[in-house]
């Protein structure tokens, strides 16, 4: 567990804000007095979020954009002079099998769920480290800790996604800096909906699974308190889901290991060799 820590007054930066979990995170981080940053690619979308907020900025742009993200960050952190919690959020979901799949869908979908939010999450650790605090935290999901089956590249982009975020954690131990990793599970989303079939169109339709998942309110409010509460590793799910997740959480004992290699030189060390 890391300390606790409250939203009020700090700059909260969310991609994939346009909707689902990311707008609901956005609506609940308001209420807790953050001032917020919301990006996504629809702009008119995030203004209908942004009208629930308060004072907001809009950074409307394509995750896979280098140079508009480069551009998106300096944005950010010039609008209050920092950014205080970045959310990894953006992603997209599959439904398809692995034997039907086109490989354009893995390559998509992991741009868009993995090394996009390892880009966005890059571009800020400078910045955080050199003051000293900030928080990251990393949409995962379930699927990134157990395969899923009709998600192959979903859940090969979430697991990588985990593991980046827990190895950055253990880098920035002795930083100030803050890393969660937050495992939703069914959220009643469009997330379904938007998935990517076998040729990459989208499948148009949701489950029953999701319709019935908890709701995104709901669901963000959890996850904000677990990160409150200083919880490095968050799951966010119902039943079964809570179960296979749960089955596979990292120990607290583990994560301070890690830090602990970190505090005694071990980056240095590999440095030197």
């Amino acid at each position: 567990m890391d300390a606790p820590f409250s939203f009020e007054g700090k700059v909260a930066w969310i991609t994939g804000a346009s909707s689902g979990i990311g707008a609901a995170l956005a609506r609940e981080l308001a209420s807790r007095g953050a001032h917020l940053v919301l990006s996504g690619r629809d702009e008119a979308r995030l203004a209908e979020v942004a009208a629930d907020c308060g004072e907001t900025l809009i950074l409307a742009f394509d995750v896979r954009d280098d140079a508009a993200l480069a551009d998106a960050t300096a944005k950010a952190i010039a609008w209050k002079g920092g950014v205080d919690i970045a959310f990894a959020n953006a992603g997209i979901s599959q439904r398809s099998r692995a034997l039907k799949t086109d490989m354009q869908v893995y390559r998509d979908i992991i741009d868009i769920d993995l090394t996009a939010q390892i880009a966005f999450s890059q571009g800020l650790i400078g910045h955080m480290v050199a003051r000293g605090s900030g928080a990251l935290a990393f949409i995962s999901s379930v699927a990134g800790k157990v395969g899923v089956p009709m998600r192959t590249a979903y859940s090969a982009a979430k697991f990588g996604l985990a593991g980046y975020a827990d190895a950055l954690r253990g880098e920035l131990s002795q930083t100030g800096v803050r890393v969660h990793t937050i495992y939703p599970g069914s959220v009643a989303t469009g997330v379904s909906r938007n998935a990517l079939t076998a040729d990459g169109t989208a499948r148009g339709r949701s489950d029953k699974a999701i319709d019935e998942g908890i709701r995104a309110d709901v669901a963000a409010r959890a996850m904000l308190d677990g990160m409150a509460a200083g919880t490095r590793e968050i799951i966010v799910a119902e039943g079964a889901e809570q179960a296979m997740g749960e089955l596979r959480r990292t120990p607290d004992a583990l994560f301070d290991q890690i830090a602990g290699m970190v505090a005694k030189g071990y980056m240095d060390k590999m440095e030197q060799n």
